[in-house]
């Protein structure tokens, strides 16, 4: 009986652990394959005790061993034990989610475990060892082979919730949808469209990062009310079609497209997919419909599309404009421009890229019928997102939080904001993810734009941040401001230690999902 508890525990910390890593794998078999590939010398460590243990069953099936039971099952029971403490659960950053998804998995994963049990108490000590610790070891794939069973119900299930999804948003005919997607500054700009609108409207908002079609579902059907005027969409993408699947969906009246750059290039493979992805909100609208694009993005420039878009930026070409920026450490201003109409705005923002997105939600409202001038009250409204440029104190120290995630132009915008600081200049980062073939020189470029502003850089993970580091170097980055640290821990420490009687700011630029 302790041989197949002991199996249980393991087999129960090892699907749970990899449940996890799916999870934040978005469910996707091929990311969770790759990522067991990446990941092969963790896998190898954590289950080592259990090949040895599958090696003693071998050899307790040998002719020789098997009039000798005990030659087996004691050291396996050993074994066994041991791989518990090599499988216990780290802290996570993000913890797993038990969704009724993850608990049906878990539930076939369960009666896998069962069967074999089952089967394996059928047979001597030795044959059993072999049964048992097979699966363990296996865990990772057995848990790939549970979702495919389980893929026709999930399938059945999610259809049931867009179906009804689709039919509230139908019903409700006066409520009008508009789309904000965009490789960075999606987010944000759906945070300030959501509080600009409120001057005149009833905003629901998809909340934190429910970009995906589930998301988006589940927003509707949770938070959507006959009260609402608007629904302010956020629509995120890795692969092509991922924002056609959203705008069946919701059938957008508006759409803006914030951004297009090389991000999630891994999945995406090519920027000309990302654009096409990211048009395909444009695609979507009516033919009423008013389509917002990113005056500033030269990527967008260079989509050709039918729509007659309504531009902005920080330039007199765009429709709507902003000028006059002043930018400090408590916030920025600027006068926001449209034909003749010339307004002035405070927020309490950090970063002209900040300035862009605000005139786009501007756009936006002017648009929807509501007056410029009527704006600047609730532009002072706007608060930070979470991890995102987000402002703290900490003694002498000013944290800048752009943590949430990392790309070639979010980085830059980053330092450009902690430049206008006074005092020391730190940085903790890993660097950036998932750009694909031009992750390394993305990364190099990221080190010699951290040499230009900081007096100190502290990466996080020695083969993640190795480009970061060449970066620095080929910029001429005295190696004595340099720090490397194992985990995000380690390095924060490090940073809040440095220049202990002096006014400093530390940029926190990406911090890695448990996966990585």
């Amino acid at each position: 009986m302790l041989f197949f508890i002991l199996a249980a525990v393991v087999y129960a910390l090892r699907i749970n652990h990899y449940t996890h890593m799916f999870q934040l794998n978005s469910y996707k078999p091929k990311v969770q394959i790759k990522w067991l590939i990446n990941n092969l010398g963790a896998f190898i460590k954590s289950s080592s005790l259990l090949i040895i243990a599958l090696i003693v069953g071998v050899i307790g099936a040998l002719p020789f061993a098997k009039a000798q039971p005990l030659i087996t099952e004691i050291p396996v029971i050993l074994l066994l034990s041991l791989s518990i403490f090599l499988n216990l659960p780290k802290k996570a950053k993000k913890p797993l989610v038990y969704t009724n998804r993850v608990k049906r998995l878990l539930i076939t994963c369960a009666i896998v475990a069962i069967l074999v049990g089952i089967l394996a108490a059928q047979f001597n000590s030795s044959i059993r060892a072999i049964i048992l610790t097979l699966p363990l070891i296996l865990a990772p794939f057995i848990l790939l082979l549970c979702n495919l069973i389980n893929k026709p119900i999930e399938l059945s299930i999610n259809r049931y919730y867009i179906n009804d999804a689709k039919r509230m948003l139908k019903e409700h005919s006066t409520l009008t949808t508009i789309g904000v997607t965009g490789s960075y500054g999606k987010t944000s700009v759906k945070y300030i469209l959501g509080t600009l609108l409120e001057a005149k409207f009833n905003v629901l908002i998809t909340p934190e990062s429910f970009n995906t079609p589930l998301g988006v579902t589940k927003t509707v059907r949770s938070s959507l009310r006959a009260t609402h005027d608007i629904f302010v969409c956020e629509m995120g993408a890795k692969n092509v079609g991922d924002i056609k699947e959203i705008c069946d969906i919701v059938n957008p009246q508006h759409g803006i497209i914030t951004s297009v750059g090389p991000q999630h290039l891994e999945s995406f493979k090519s920027l000309d997919n990302v654009k096409k992805t990211k048009f395909e909100l444009a695609d979507a609208l009516p033919v009423y419909g008013k389509l917002f694009l990113n005056g500033e993005d030269e990527n967008i420039k260079t989509v050709n599309h039918p729509h007659d878009a309504i531009t902005y930026g920080l330039n007199p070409d765009c429709d709507y404009y902003a000028d006059e920026i002043k930018v400090t450490s408590a916030g920025t201003s600027f006068m926001m421009r449209h034909g003749d109409e010339a307004v002035p705005f405070t927020v309490a923002l950090i970063g002209a890229h900040n300035v862009i997105n605000i005139v786009g939600a501007v756009a936006i409202c002017c648009e929807m019928g509501i007056e410029l001038k009527k704006l600047p009250p609730f532009a002072k409204k706007i608060k930070a997102v979470e991890h995102r440029l987000q402002l703290t104190r900490r003694g002498k120290t000013t944290v800048v939080d752009d943590a949430y995630n990392s790309n070639p132009s979010g980085s830059k915008a980053a330092l450009d904001a902690i430049s206008l600081f006074q005092g020391r200049k730190i940085i903790v980062t890993p660097g950036m993810i998932e750009l694909g073939s031009v992750q390394f020189e993305e990364n190099r470029k990221f080190g010699e734009n951290i040499a230009r502003v900081c007096d100190f850089a502290v990466l996080v993970g020695k083969k993640q941040a190795e480009p970061i580091y060449q970066g620095l170097k080929d910029a001429g980055f005295p190696e004595e401001c340099i720090y490397i640290a194992d985990q995000l821990t380690d390095g924060a420490n490090k940073a809040f230690s440095l220049y202990p009687d002096e006014e400093k700011v530390v940029l926190f630029e990406n911090d890695l999902p448990d996966n990585y």
